[in-house]
């Protein structure tokens, strides 16, 4: 069994393995609430780590592009206007930091 809390329309707000003090009732595992709170909260769960691991992926992206373009193997003309508009703006706004760049976000022991 959950405890779980509704807010005034009767929608589940909250949902708890043990009692809690805002609990106003409590609900099946397998009842159809429950079941649609736990994959909507797995839904929610997913979309946040991909928000949080965004700007890593947009770094990792940015250095494959720039090797890309290093070796000859890609041109930026060989992108979309708007990408190389973005990757432009965006590398000059690394060189921009000179020697800071290091600092942000290269690695795990990066001092920011």
């Amino acid at each position: 069994m959950f405890h779980v809390q509704r807010d005034a329309e009767g929608r589940l707000i909250r949902v708890e393995a043990a009692p809690f003090a805002e609990s106003s009732g409590q609900l099946d595992a397998e009842d159809q609430e429950i079941q649609s709170w736990f994959a909507n909260q797995s839904v929610e769960s997913s979309l946040l780590q991909l928000r949080q691991t965004d700007p890593e992926m947009i770094r990792v992206l940015e250095d494959l592009i720039h090797l890309l373009t290093t070796k000859g193997v890609l041109r930026i003309t060989d992108l979309p206007a708007a990408a190389q508009h973005k990757l432009v703006h965006r590398s000059q706004a690394r060189e921009g930091l000179g020697g800071l760049n290091r600092l942000i976000g290269d690695d795990d022991n990066s001092l920011i």
